[in-house]
C-alpha cells in the first residue's frame, strides 16, 4: 500500500506509524479532496448541488459518530481526557462547518450573505485542514492507549517474572508460572497485533525477533526452573536457569523500545555496516555521476568503493572461507577499483568537454561497467555466504553433537560432556560467523535483523545446551534435568530450520522473485465485515496440528508458499502498484503464505481457529479482487471480455467455497484436519486461478493504455483527485454495514474498534 495516504496540502503534520490509521484516514481525505477539487462554474445543475451535499453530509454525520467514540475513549483514560476533548471537539467543529459550506440549500437561495463553498473555497479548505488535523490527533491518542496496554502488560510479565525467579518451592511456582502463562498470551496478542500494523518494516523484523525469542523462552523457562528447584545447589542449573531469565528481560525491553520508539536500538549499526547497504549507497552514487558534471571531483565515490572492498574482509580474513573463493573475491575487488577508476577518468574527460552538457557515451559505459563489477562482487559474496550456509546445515542435521551430549549426560561423564561442548562450541561459532556473512549479503533490512537474530540465537543458547548437559551429567537420573536439556536441543534444532527459510528468503530477494518483506495482513477489523461471526462459526476448542498432521499437509504446504511467491513476482511486473487488482492479489498471497507457516507450525497462526479466521479473510479478500477484475472487464470487449469474464467467475465460485468450508462446524479431530486440508488445498486452487488470471489482466491493461478510446486504468480504483464536474454525481461507496450500536463497548479494545467509527463512506 501506499506509504501516506494522498493527503497532498492537507497533511496534519502528524506522522502516521500504523496502517490502520493510515486506512482509516484514505476515505475522509478521498471526501474532502472530492470537495475541494470541485470545478469552479458560476452555475451548476441540482444534480451537482444534492452530489456536493451528500458528500457533505456524510462527512459531518461520520465526524460526529467518530467523535462520539473518540470520547469514550476519553472518559476510560483520564491521563489523554484534555487533548482527547479537545482534538475531538476541532473535529465536530470542522464537520459543522463542512456541512454548512455544502448546503445546496444556501446556494439555490436568493442573494445573502451566507456563504457557500461555491464562493469561499478558503473556508473550505481551512475547515478541510481542522478536520483532517483533529482526526489524526484523535488516532494518533487511541494509538498511544495501545502502546500504553503493552507496555502495562509488559510490566506484569516483569512483575511475575521477578516472582518466578525468586520461588523456593514447587507448588510456589506452578501458582506464579500459571499466571505467568496468562499474562504471557495476553502479551503475545497484544504485540502480535502491533507487529502486523506497523509500517515500518524494520521495525516489524525487529518486534518479530523478540517475540520469537519469548515464544521459546517460556518453554526454556518451564524447565529450566523445574531443574533448578529439583538440584537447588547445582551451580549449572542455576547458570541456566539465569540465562533465560535475562533472555527474556532483554526481549522484553526490546518490544517496550519498539512501540515507544526508544534511542539506541542495537541493530542499528550492523545495518549501516552491512555489504548490501554499502553496494547500495556506491551504486546510486556512481548514477548521479551523470548528472553532476558541472560539481568538484566526486571523491566520495572513491571513497565509498574503499568502505565496500574493506567490509568484504569479513569473507577473505574468515578461515572458513576456501583458498579459491578467496582469491575470486580479492579479483573481484581489485575489478572494481581499476572499473571506479575509469569511471572517475571518463567523468573527468566529460566535464572538461566543452559540449558536455549531458553524459558522454564513454560516461554511460564506464558507469554501467562499474555498477556491473560491484554486483558480481556482491553475487560472489552472496554465493560464498549462502554456500557455506548450506554445508553447515547439511552438517548439523546430523545433530551429532547433539546426540552425544545427550548420551554423555544420561551415562553421567563429565569428561564426555566436556568433549563434546568442545565440539558443539566450535560449531556454534561457525553459525554465529556466518549469519554474520548473511547479514551483509541478505538483500533487504528485515532480512539483515532477521540474521542478527540468528546470530544472537546460536549465541546464545549454545552455551545454554553446554550448561544442560553438565546438570544432566552430575544428576543421570534426574528425568527434568533430562527434559530441559531436550528443550534446549530443540530450541537449536527449530533455529537451524529457520536459517534454512532464511537462506530461502535471501536467494528470492537475489534473484528478484520477492522484495524481501512480505506485505503482512493487517489484523484490525475492517468496519465489522468479519468480526461478527467468527466466533460462532469455527470449532469452540481450536487445536494445534500434530507431527503427523503437519507432515500430511507438508506438500501442500509447500504447494502454497511456491505459489504465493509465483504470485509476488507476477504482481512484481505491474507498473501501477497502487491499482486494486494489485493490492488486494497481494493481500491473498501474503494470507495464503501466513498459511503455509501454519503448515510448519511457525507464524502467527497459531491454532485451527487462527487457520479458519484467516480462510474467511482470504475469502472477503478474494470477493474485493473479483469486484476489481469485473470493473476492468467492462472496459473490454469480444472475446477478451468473455474470457476474463468465465475466470473471474471461477474465483468467486473458490472463494464461495472456501468461506463456506471455514464457517461449517465440526467436531473431532479428525473431521477438523480435514478442514483444515481442505481449506489449503482451496486456498491452493485460488492462487493457481490469480496466477492465470494476472498475465492476461496486465497485458490486457498494457494495450489498454495505448488506447486512448478505452480510457485509462486508473479507474480500477477510486480517483479522490477528479474534481467534481456540473452534471456529476459523486461516488460513493455501498458498503452499508449497518454497524450501529457496535462503539457501546470501545473503552475495552479502543484502537481495534476505532477504526469502525469513520467509515466516510458509510453513510452515503
Amino acid at each position: 500500500m501506499a506509504s501516506s495516504p494522498p493527503c497532498g496540502n492537507l497533511d496534519s503534520g502528524l506522522e502516521i506509524k500504523t496502517r490502520s490509521v493510515e486506512q482509516t484516514l484514505i476515505p475522509l481525505v478521498s471526501q474532502i479532496t472530492t470537495l475541494i477539487n470541485h470545478k469552479e462554474r458560476p452555475r451548476k445543475s441540482e444534480r451537482t448541488l444534492a452530489a456536493i451535499q451528500r458528500v457533505g453530509q456524510a462527512v459531518s454525520v461520520a465526524v460526529g459518530r467518530f467523535v462520539a467514540v473518540g470520547e469514550a475513549i476519553a472518559l476510560e483514560n483520564h491521563e489523554l481526557k484534555d487533548e482527547m476533548a479537545h482534538a475531538c471537539c476541532e473535529a465536530r467543529r470542522a464537520g459543522d462547518a463542512i456541512a454548512q459550506l455544502t448546503d445546496a440549500g444556501l446556494a439555490c437561495a436568493p442573494p445573502s450573505p451566507a456563504v457557500t463553498v461555491f464562493s469561499d473555497r478558503t473556508g473550505m479548505v481551512k475547515a478541510a485542514r481542522l478536520l483532517l488535523s483533529s482526526v489524526t490527533k484523535v488516532l494518533v491518542l487511541a494509538d498511544r492507549i495501545v502502546i500504553k496496554q503493552i507496555v502495562a502488560s509488559r510490566n506484569k510479565v516483569l512483575m511475575t517474572l521477578e516472582h518466578l525467579e525468586r520461588v523456593s518451592t514447587f507448588q510456589e511456582f506452578v501458582q506464579i508460572f500459571s499466571q505467568f502463562g496468562n499474562q504471557m498470551v495476553d502479551f503475545a496478542h497484544l504485540t502480535g497485533d502491533r507487529q502486523n500494523d506497523l509500517k515500518d518494516e524494520k521495525k516489524k523484523a525487529r518486534m518479530a525477533a523478540a517475540r520469537a525469542v519469548l515464544e521459546k523462552c517460556t518453554m526454556m523457562l518451564l524447565t529450566a526452573s523445574k531443574t533448578c528447584l529439583r538440584h537447588p545447589d547445582c551451580e549449572s542449573a542455576r547458570i541456566n536457569k539465569d540465562a533465560v531469565f535475562q533472555r527474556m528481560r532483554c526481549a522484553l525491553q526490546q518490544v517496550v523500545d519498539i512501540v515507544t520508539e526508544a534511542r539506541g536500538c542495537t541493530d542499528g549499526a550492523v545495518l549501516a555496516a552491512s555489504i548490501y547497504n554499502a553496494a547500495k549507497d556506491y551504486t546510486t552514487s556512481v548514477e548521479c555521476l551523470r548528472d553532476n558534471l558541472h560539481c568538484s571531483l566526486p571523491d566520495g565515490v572513491a571513497r565509498q568503493l574503499e568502505a565496500l572492498v574493506e567490509r568484504t574482509e569479513d569473507f577473505t580474513d574468515s578461515p572458513y572461507t576456501g583458498h579459491e573463493q578467496r582469491q575470486a573475491i580479492l579479483g573481484m575487488c581489485q575489478l572494481a577499483r581499476q572499473d571506479a577508476h575509469q569511471l572517475l577518468h571518463a567523468w573527468t574527460q566529460a566535464q572538461q568537454s566543452v559540449q558536455a552538457r549531458e553524459a558522454t557515451e564513454e560516461l554511460e559505459v564506464a558507469i554501467a561497467k562499474s555498477c556491473q563489477s560491484v554486483d558480481e562482487l556482491r553475487r560472489e559474496l552472496h554465493k560464498a555466504a549462502v554456500g557455506r550456509a548450506s554445508e553447515l546445515l547439511r552438517v548439523h542435521a546430523e545433530h551429532s553433537p547433539l546426540r552425544a551430549l545427550k548420551a554423555a549426560g544420561v551415562e553421567g561423564n563429565l569428561e564426555a560432556v566436556a568433549q563434546h561442548s568442545r565440539t558443539l562450541t566450535e560449531q556454534k561459532e561457525q553459525l554465529v560467523e556466518n549469519c554474520r556473512l548473511l547479514c551483509h549479503v541478505s538483500g533487504s533490512e528485515p532480512l539483515e535483523i532477521t540474521c542478527v537474530h540468528a546470530e544472537e540465537t546460536f549465541h546464545v543458547i549454545g552455551p545454554q545446551i553446554i550448561s544442560a548437559a553438565q546438570t544432566l551429567a552430575l544428576h543421570p537420573s534426574s528425568k527434568i534435568a533430562k527434559e530441559n536439556l531436550e528443550v534446549f536441543c530443540e530450541a537449536w534444532d527449530s533455529q537451524l530450520g529457520e536459517v534454512a527459510l532464511l537462506l530461502r528468503d535471501i536467494d528470492e530477494v537475489l534473484e528478484g522473485k520477492r522484495g524481501g518483506d512480505k506485505r503482512a495482513y493487517l489484523s484490525l477489523p475492517r468496519s465489522g465485515k468479519h468480526a461478527a461471526h467468527l466466533k460462532s462459526a469455527n470449532p469452540a476448542n481450536p487445536a494445534k496440528l500434530d507431527a503427523e498432521e503437519q507432515s500430511g499437509v507438508a506438500k501442500v504446504g509447500l504447494e502454497l508458499r511456491l505459489l504465493s511467491s509465483d504470485v509476488d513476482g507476477e504482481l512484481e511486473k505491474w507498473e501501477e502498484q497502487e491499482q486494486q487488482v494489485v493490492r488486494h492479489s497481494q493481500s491473498v498471497a501474503s494470507m495464503a503464505y501466513n498459511m503455509y507457516l501454519f503448515t510448519r507450525g511457525e507464524g502467527l497462526l497459531k491454532t485451527t481457529l487462527d487457520l479458519f479466521h484467516q480462510a474467511q479473510v482470504l475469502s472477503e479478500e478474494g470477493f474485493q479482487l473479483c469486484s476489481s477484475l469485473h470493473v476492468f472487464c467492462t472496459q473490454l470487449l469480444g472475446e477478451e471480455k468473455s474470457t476474463l469474464t468465465s475466470e473471474v467467475e471461477k474465483l468467486a465460485v473458490l472463494c464461495q467455497r472456501l468461506q463456506m468450508g471455514a464457517r461449517t462446524p465440526v467436531q473431532g479431530k479428525s473431521a477438523t484436519f480435514q478442514k483444515v486440508d481442505s481449506s489449503i488445498q482451496t486456498t491452493k486452487s485460488i492462487l493457481s486461478l490469480i496466477l492465470n488470471i494476472l498475465p492476461a489482466c496486465n497485458k490486457l491493461n498494457t494495450k489498454q493504455s495505448e488506447r486512448s478510446s478505452l480510457g485509462s486504468p486508473q479507474d480500477w480504483r477510486p480517483d479522490v483527485s477528479t474534481p467534481v464536474r456540473d452534471g456529476d454525481a459523486v461516488p460513493h461507496n455501498n458498503n452499508n454495514n449497518n454497524d450501529g450500536g457496535r462503539h457501546d463497548d470501545f473503552a475495552v479494545k479502543p484502537f481495534e474498534q476505532h477504526v469502525a467509527g469513520l467509515n466516510l463512506l458509510e453513510s452515503n
